[in-house]
Order: C-alpha cells, then structure tokens, then sequence
C-alpha cells in the first residue's frame, strides 16, 4: 500500500510539473494570438491583457491586403509543402518496402549507408545544391524546394521499422495466392502502418513548411518566397506595427495546427510502432 500511494504521489508531482512546463512553453504563443487582436497602442501595456477589451481584426485585414503578397507567400509554402509531403511518402514508403521486405545482396550495407546520410547537417549540402540547381537551371524556383525535401533517409527509415514489424507470414501469404509485391505493399503493408505514415506526414510538413534556410539561399525573386522567407519580408515592411506581424505569424501556423489535428489520433502510435526493431 506505502509503495503504490508513493507511486501515486510521485505521478501526481510529475503532472503537475508537466502541466507548469506546458504552460510556461505555451506562453509566448498565447501572447502572439492576444496581440494579433490589439492595436499597436496597447501591445506591450503591462500588467498584460491576456484577453483584449477591444479586439480588432484590422491585423488580419492588413496582412492579406498589404502591399507585401503574404498570400502569395501563403500560396507558395502550400504547393512547396504540399508536393514535397506527397514525394516524400511515396519514395519513402517505396524504399521502406524495399529495404524490409525484398531480399537482396547487400540490403543492409545499403540501408546502412544510406542511414549514414542522416549524420551529416543539411546546412553542408546548401552549396552544393546551389551549384548543381544553377547548374541545371532550376535555381530560383520552387524545384529547387521541392526536389530535396522529396527523398530523405529519415523517412525511408520510419516506415521501414514499421514495416519490419509486420509478420512476414502475412506478405508470403498474399504471394502464394498469386499476389504481386505491389499488391502486398498497397494492400497489406501500406494499410497495417496507418499511425507510422500520420507521423511521417506531421514530422515532414512541419519540416517543410518551416524551412528558412533553403529558400534564403535558393530563391531570389520575392514572388517565389515562401512563409518563413515572407515573414521576414513582411516584418522589414512593417517593422512599427507590432500587431500585423503577430497576425502574420498566427496565419502562418494555422496550417500546421490542421496538419497536426487531422493526424494527432494516430501520431502517438506511429511513435510508439517505429522503434528499432531488428
């Protein structure tokens, strides 16, 4: 009885630190999403008014009417987001099935060497790609976006736990009633790892739809910038108005916060099922 009241006691402290430290993490949010409803008058009034006595939508009609094209900018991280997400599972979920389910001499010094990827940072490859898109003829375009973010190590390894999870007994079933490898992997495997690929799509799309540096360096026409690239130009054209920039940046979350509520029922089994498992 002493042992579970301390365990008791013990999860009991450990939620209410959690709840604290979410709380003091959430902060900074919630005074964005309160002064995006201010006028620039009143932002930085202290004691802070968590909740305004005279909201305002003129933050938000500023930022999508403005001289600077936040929506363009809105636009451009949708289709940059939204083509590399689709390339990103598909030639990762091919890859995964691959490497877990084919057999072939040499898989695993392959999949090892391909993993060694991950070890490198993706500032070293900036240069490089620079060169090559100039090279090509695909610098200063979205191309030049979406290409890397289409095949990435780190997603050919999540699902390919996933799917060495899944019995092998099930896809050589499947074979002797005459299916082909890629009837196994549409109809068996792909449906079997539902929770792995919502956590790929979150990990991914919020990984995209953040990236500053790529477009910093590959992009140069203002029109092709995407958000956090066009925050940036956003905030130079209104650097006195406090209240249009917290707008600017709640908009630019609001896709994320959908991402993350269409796929949070399964996010947390994806983790949980994508372990090292050999």
């Amino acid at each position: 009885m002493g042992r579970r009241k301390k365990q008791l006691t013990i999860k009991i402290v450990m939620t209410v630190l959690m709840g604290i430290i979410s709380i003091i993490m959430l902060l900074p949010f919630a005074w964005m999403l309160s002064a995006s409803f201010k006028s620039d008058n009143v932002i930085f009034n202290f004691p802070i008014e968590w909740i305004p006595s005279a909201p305002t939508l003129n933050n938000y009609i500023k930022v999508w009417a403005s001289d600077v094209p936040f929506s363009t900018f809105f636009l451009n991280s949708v289709k940059v987001s939204g083509i590399s997400l689709i390339g990103e599972v598909c030639t990762s979920a091919l890859a995964a099935y691959a490497f877990a389910k084919i057999k072939f001499k040499g898989r695993e010094f392959v999949f090892l060497i391909y993993l060694s990827t991950l070890a490198f940072p993706a500032q070293m490859m900036l240069i490089p790609r620079y060169v090559l898109f100039k090279e090509v003829g695909i610098l200063n375009t979205h191309l030049s976006l979406i290409l890397p973010g289409m095949f990435t190590a780190f997603g050919t390894f999540l699902l390919r736990q996933a799917f060495r999870s899944i019995p092998d007994e099930l896809c050589e079933a499947a074979k002797i009633d005459g299916a082909s490898h890629f009837t196994v992997f549409t109809r068996i495997v792909c449906p079997l790892s539902k929770a792995n690929f919502s956590a790929l799509i979150i990990f991914q799309f919020v990984t995209s739809w953040n990236e500053y540096e790529a477009p910093l360096v590959y992009i140069r026409n203002k029109v092709l910038a995407t958000i956090p690239l066009g925050l940036n130009f956003f905030r130079d054209e209104n650097a006195a108005s406090y209240g249009a920039i917290m707008a600017a940046s709640v908009c630019s979350l609001i896709p994320i916060f959908i991402v993350f509520l269409i796929f949070q029922k399964q996010f947390v089994a994806g983790i949980a099922t994508s372990g090292m498992k050999e």
